[in-house]
């Protein structure tokens, strides 16, 4: 049975992306202090206890999924931010895109009693579009220990250059055996699931998600994090999430309201109270227009892009 790398924390990211690209997923230990991951549990309890199992096969009738988590839990924020994690997107995700987005954020618990997923790829939620792009980098944050008895999920090493269509063996799937406190980072396009729960008690998961900028997210942050909330965040935080245009023309709005009380396009930072001079009436702004030209032509003439 094959085996997932595990690195230490502080690896450098080049380390962890090379990893990446060969077996589509590995370990990072410890990533979060096991009193952090108490006090998380605890902040997020209420939510999960109150969340009722999933309606069919996919999401588990014996497994809970909590979302809305940015506006929820103010002790994730930090998580979303994680600049070792940013770090890996910005390498894995930004030659593809003006700005990556967070995707998804919820905190899947497999109980006892649940039977394995489905192994899939997380980028199917777009379809089977898009060959040669990976779409997304995902993490599962530990916050119980993971293993195999208790729904560890499983990977398949190398599975992201796999035809969309092979079934993978039982010799070939490893688990994300990790303790409380480790993170599990893997692409949209490796093959895995959720595992079974065989044991007497839950497997707790924090899954982060983070996507190209120009894709719809799996979670609407628009809905789950609204500008009411989004307007107390750090304005990194609020950008991640999607109040930021992703590209020029991606992501304006017109403000409904009455005749001359107010511009036709704004970008999306006009919900949260700010925005900069130059933007009103424009579809993202001259600056970012130019930005955007000027990356293009880099990337059509072979130069290398900085992340």
């Amino acid at each position: 049975m094959p085996s997932l790398v595990h690195l230490p924390v502080d690896a450098p990211a080049e380390e962890i992306t090379a990893a990446l690209d060969r077996d589509g997923a590995l370990i990072l230990d410890n990533a979060l202090p096991p009193d952090d991951v108490d006090a998380l549990v605890a902040e997020l309890r209420p939510w999960v206890e109150a969340t009722t199992a999933g309606r069919d096969s996919f999401s588990g009738d014996r497994t809970t999924r909590t979302g809305a988590l940015v506006a929820r839990s103010p002790r994730i924020r930090p998580l979303v931010m994680d600049p070792r994690i940013l770090a890996v997107c910005d390498a894995v995700l930004k030659p593809n895109c003006h700005r990556y987005q967070l995707h998804l954020a919820q905190l899947i618990r497999i109980m006892p009693g649940q039977g394995a997923q489905a192994i899939h790829r997380d980028r199917w939620a777009w379809g089977r579009q898009m060959p040669g792009i990976e779409p997304q980098v995902n993490t599962i944050w530990a916050l119980t220990d993971f293993t195999a008895a208790n729904g560890a999920t499983q990977v398949i090493p190398g599975s992201q250059v796999w035809d969309d269509d092979r079934k993978a063996l039982p010799h070939e799937i490893a688990r994300a055996e990790m303790r409380k406190g480790s993170v599990l980072v893997y692409t949209g396009t490796v093959f895995h699931s959720g595992g079974a729960n065989d044991a007497d008690h839950d497997r707790w998961g924090l899954n982060i998600t983070y996507s190209l900028g120009w894709l719809r997210q799996e979670e609407n942050m628009y809905l789950s994090c609204p500008p009411d909330v989004a307007r107390t965040l750090d304005p990194e935080l609020a950008a991640l999430v999607g109040y930021a245009m992703s590209n020029y023309a991606l992501g304006y709005y017109t403000p409904p309201l009455p005749p001359g009380e107010g511009p036709e396009t704004v970008p999306p930072e006009w919900a949260l109270g700010g925005m900069t001079p130059d933007a009103a009436g424009s579809l993202g702004g001259a600056e970012l227009l130019d930005e955007v030209i000027a990356r293009a032509k880099r990337k059509a003439e072979g130069v290398e892009i900085p992340t």
